[in-house]
């Protein structure tokens, strides 16, 4: 197994601890510090063990960050039908 690959299983599992832990912000400052670190580390994956195991553990990564995700998709859709109104 890659060093990255490595790297990656460390990520869930700290996410997982992360998660069990209580907090009074709703984890999202947990969930911030995990998206800083999984992106280059996504990047480090990709590089050493090409696009399909980068894009499975993109999908790993959005599976356990969904609600920032979902939060995400919100603002894009506002953000996109915000402009479209304007156009017209």
């Amino acid at each position: 197994m890659s060093l990255s690959l490595i790297l990656v299983c460390s990520w869930v599992i700290l996410a997982h601890v992360m998660a069990m832990i209580p907090s009074k912000d709703s984890h999202w400052r947990r969930a911030f510090i995990l998206i800083v670190l999984g992106i280059p580390l996504l990047g480090f994956v990709t590089w050493q063990n090409g696009p399909w195991v980068g894009l499975i553990c993109l999908a790993a990564g959005m599976s356990i960050l969904r609600w920032p995700m979902y939060f995400l998709a919100r603002w894009v859709r506002r953000q996109l039908t915000r402009s479209e109104s304007n156009r017209v």
